[in-house]
């Protein structure tokens, strides 16, 4: 009974949201803390900072602790990829950053933590994983943008080699350039330099710019959109599913189920 009272204490404590409001407020002061580090304080200030580290260290150490009991099934737990990162960045963090040969990496470590916000707020979640889903349909998107960066370069370094060849020189200068090109830095100077030579080169430098900066970069933004709005539905429905709200898809299946039933019933009458 203790133990199932001590478990359900944990389980109000993890849904709470004045809980995830001081997490997330830990986070946000772990982050500034970070970035106050890279200044020159007084001795005081360092010391303050110091303990304000281990603090959160600590927080994050009860936090982790709090949510892996108030787990139903402890190896659910576990199979959470964002749980297990919690996990590693709080275990690492713990690293004294005052022992010389481990300071560099703990600092690193608690710079890290910053990723936490990642994982606490659903929303970047849904960001996070939209992203990384959308990379294989963006890795033939990056192909074919690769093979017209290509051309270009070559075609690039075949015209306007002898103009400039701090440019042109080779491929992959020609490739930077265009990537200058893609970028809006300047490129005008670019084509205006060609343009004395080969005043049609104009037709050369839009064309790249139409493919590349608006075409490509439109199907990218279509593809993330796209995958975001797959997993925003994804994310709701497992919200229902969790919170016990009826699914409109189960609404309907039981509703096509009673409609045969009738039927069946009607026939035998």
């Amino acid at each position: 009974m203790q133990t199932s009272a001590l478990k359900s204490t944990f389980i109000r404590i993890r849904i709470n949201k004045l809980f995830e409001l001081f997490v997330v407020s830990v986070i946000i002061i772990s982050a500034l803390l970070v970035g106050a580090k890279t200044y020159d304080m007084p001795t005081r200030m360092v010391v303050l900072m110091r303990f304000l580290d281990w603090f959160i260290s600590a927080f994050f150490l009860v936090e982790i602790t709090i949510r892996f009991l108030a787990e139903h099934r402890k190896r659910d737990f576990v199979k959470s990829f964002w749980n297990v990162f919690d996990t590693l960045i709080v275990l690492v963090s713990l690293i004294p950053a005052e022992n010389a040969e481990l300071a560099v990496i703990a600092r690193l470590v608690r710079v890290f933590r910053v990723l936490r916000m990642v994982s606490f707020i659903p929303e970047l979640r849904v960001l996070l994983v939209s992203l990384v889903k959308a990379l294989p349909q963006l890795g033939y998107v990056m192909l074919l943008m690769f093979i017209i960066f290509y051309i270009y370069a070559a075609i690039g370094s075949t015209l306007f080699e002898a103009i400039n060849p701090n440019l042109w020189g080779d491929i992959t200068i020609s490739l930077l350039t265009l990537f200058r090109i893609m970028t809006f830095e300047d490129w005008t100077d670019v084509m205006y330099e060609t343009m004395e030579v080969y005043p049609l080169s104009w037709i050369f430098y839009l064309t790249f710019i139409f493919l590349s900066a608006f075409a490509f970069l439109n199907m990218v933004i279509g593809i993330v959109v796209n995958v975001m709005e797959q997993e925003h539905a994804n994310a709701k429905a497992e919200a229902e599913q969790e919170s016990g709200e009826p699914n409109l898809k189960d609404i309907q299946q039981q509703l096509n189920q009673m409609q045969q039933t009738m039927k069946q019933l009607a026939q035998k009458k």
